[in-house]
């Protein structure tokens, strides 16, 4: 497979052109958006995630309703059915509710929606006109960041301190001139090619200088003509350095290692020798083995494969010389190629095929070398920059690969991963994996990201991005109850033609406020209980059903698309989700008690 061009479009599956309730909408602010497509199982699903940058600051991005079972509104019984939660189980009884389990149809309509005026989001607002103003989140959050986190957005722009995928450019430390940069980036807007990933952990663990363009991947948005005729087949990444363009990732990668040779190094200086390109073969055999499996519906002959090479890898890491990385203590260009490849097969493999690999401490497994790897890499600040959540990777590779097939074993492990249930339970009754109390790990689904700190700097991350660019935030979440735009991309809900919903502006706004307040206080105690009880009236009983529905839809659309790592680090992503959705639950009940 080369590099992740996206020109080759996926056709949308009949069914989803046929619903309006299927019908989507993702592209966005630099919230993440990434969506999922409702596909019965017997699909090989083309589009499932979609991201498109906006100018802003946050990225968001959604994802639909399981993969595994054909859900719509219009079908509120087998909505009922497969709701997560309580709160799905109230929206699964309305006709008009869009949502058939936690993580939601797409709730944007290829038809306007034309019973919402200005009038009810008028009397919404005035209402709740009490709801603290963002000015006033926005204090409250710099009484409560740390000093690092108060140079945050001044670190950003200038290209220094801790890495962001927000960067624009990176200059690593005081003293180094932009002007002396010598390394264009050219990367997707969304963060989830793998060849990518693989430059951009070269250029971090370097500290080579550079500067970021982000281009979107063909599956969800357009490439400027600029790039094209830069680079005209398309493909990413691609590098410009001291004006000559390199388009392929392991020439990047080899060309900055030979252009920058006082930076640290990643491969030996004798160059590896018969290891290194053992290892190099390794890594794409355990490639070919795991999109065999992935996509095919080969079954055990493809499993046995795929678990042969994998054994292959335990084995080199378990006899590597004195350390855990490929080549010993010391991290090298054969971690950097293994490292998108592994983190995106434990995901996918673990969502559609129930086939487990990374584990939690403590837990017994096949591959504890692998797990070590994982470990080690972790405490990289180059990985703990580049690195995506499940979520993320299960909904962005379909649209890439032209679509993965599941197996039984999955289903349990794809809830958990999408928030609808928590690993081993049934039905709702025992909440959803995005509702509070979040459990750690997971559940024992997904390590959690100890290098992050402690669930009130998650918190604070989340607000942070919230409130930095709020009005465009808002905007963006009311395409949740907006109509799609035309023509589709191939990531189906990818969507940056999308119309939003201006009229639910008002109820939408004020539960981010609340929901910013209640991550700032580590939690709900009466004062935020009340406040999020009365907004729910007024978007109610003043605004009306289906401005109450508008809204609920808004807040699931934005909950959807939260990305990692583009919006923000896992804790703070699992924090964002839980707390929107327990503003739509008091909305749900409100309409439906």
């Amino acid at each position: 497979m080369r590099n992740s061009s996206g020109r080759n479009k996926t056709k949308i599956p009949p069914h989803l052109l046929k619903s309006a309730l299927v019908s989507t909408t993702a592209a966005g602010l630099t919230l993440l958006l990434l969506s999922s497509t409702i596909a019965p199982r017997h699909y090989s699903t083309g589009g499932i995630a979609a991201v498109q940058a906006f100018p802003s600051s946050l990225s968001l991005r959604i994802p639909p309703s399981s993969p595994r079972a054909t859900t719509s509104a219009a079908t509120p019984t087998t909505a009922a059915t497969t709701a997560a939660s309580k709160t799905l189980q109230l929206a699964a009884k309305r006709q008009t509710n869009p949502f058939a389990t936690l993580v939601g149809d797409m709730a944007s309509s290829l038809f306007p929606s034309s019973k919402l005026d200005g009038a009810s989001n008028d009397r919404v607002i005035t209402k709740v006109a009490d709801v603290p103003s963002w000015e006033s989140v926005r204090l409250e959050l710099e009484q409560k960041l740390t000093t690092e986190e108060k140079a945050f957005r001044e670190n950003v722009e200038r290209g220094i301190g801790r890495a962001s995928p927000l960067n624009k450019v990176r200059l690593y430390e005081e003293g180094v001139k932009e002007e002396d940069v010598r390394v264009v980036f050219y990367r997707d807007s969304a963060s989830w090619c793998p060849y990518c990933q693989k430059v951009w952990l070269c250029l971090e663990e370097k500290r080579i200088p550079y500067r970021i363009e982000k281009i979107n991947m063909s599956c969800y948005g357009s490439k400027p003509n600029s790039f094209i005729r830069l680079n005209p087949s398309g493909t990413i990444p691609v590098a410009k350095i001291d004006g000559k363009i390199y388009n392929q990732s392991n020439e990047i990668i080899f060309a900055l290692e030979r252009e920058f040779p006082t930076h640290k190094a990643l491969i030996p200086n004798d160059g590896g020798g018969d290891t290194f390109q053992a290892l190099m073969r390794l890594e794409r055999n355990l490639f070919s083995a795991w999109l065999f499996w992935l996509t095919s519906n080969a079954g055990d002959r493809a499993k046995a494969g795929f678990k042969d090479v994998l054994q292959q890898v335990e084995a080199e890491l378990a006899s590597s010389p004195n350390g855990d990385f490929f080549l010993g203590a010391d991290v090298s260009v054969i971690d950097m190629l293994f490292a998108p490849f592994l983190e995106r097969l434990v995901a996918s493999l673990l969502f559609f095929k129930g086939f487990t690999i990374r584990v939690v401490p403590g837990t017994n497994t096949p591959y504890p070398a692998i797990n070590r790897w994982f470990d080690a890499m972790e405490g990289l600040e180059s990985y703990q920059l580049t690195k995506g959540d499940y979520y993320s990777h299960c909904w962005d590779l379909p649209p890439q690969l032209g679509g993965c097939t599941y197996e039984e074993g999955g289903e349990p492990f794809e809830k958990a991963i999408n928030g609808e249930l928590r690993l081993g339970s049934r039905s709702g009754n025992q909440g959803g994996s995005w509702e509070y109390p979040l459990e750690a790990h997971n559940g024992g689904v997904e390590p959690d990201w100890g290098w992050c700190g402690d669930a009130a700097a998650a918190r604070r991350e989340a607000v942070e991005r919230l409130t930095y660019n709020h009005h465009a935030l808002v905007k963006f979440a009311t395409r949740g109850a907006g109509r799609k735009g035309m023509p589709p991309y191939s990531a189906v809900l990818s969507d940056p033609n999308a119309v939003g919903e201006d009229a639910v502006q008002g109820g939408v706004d004020a539960c981010l406020r609340l929901v910013s307040l209640a991550l700032l206080n580590d939690g709900v105690g009466e004062e935020e209980e009340n406040s999020m009880e009365k907004v729910a009236q007024a978007v109610v009983d003043e605004g009306g059903v289906d401005y109450a529905d508008g809204v609920v839809k808004s807040l699931v659309y934005l909950r959807d698309r939260v990305g990692v790592p583009r919006d923000m680090r896992l804790p703070a992503a699992r924090e964002l989700r839980a707390r929107l959705n327990w503003a739509i639950g008091k909305i749900l009940k409100r309409i439906e008690p």
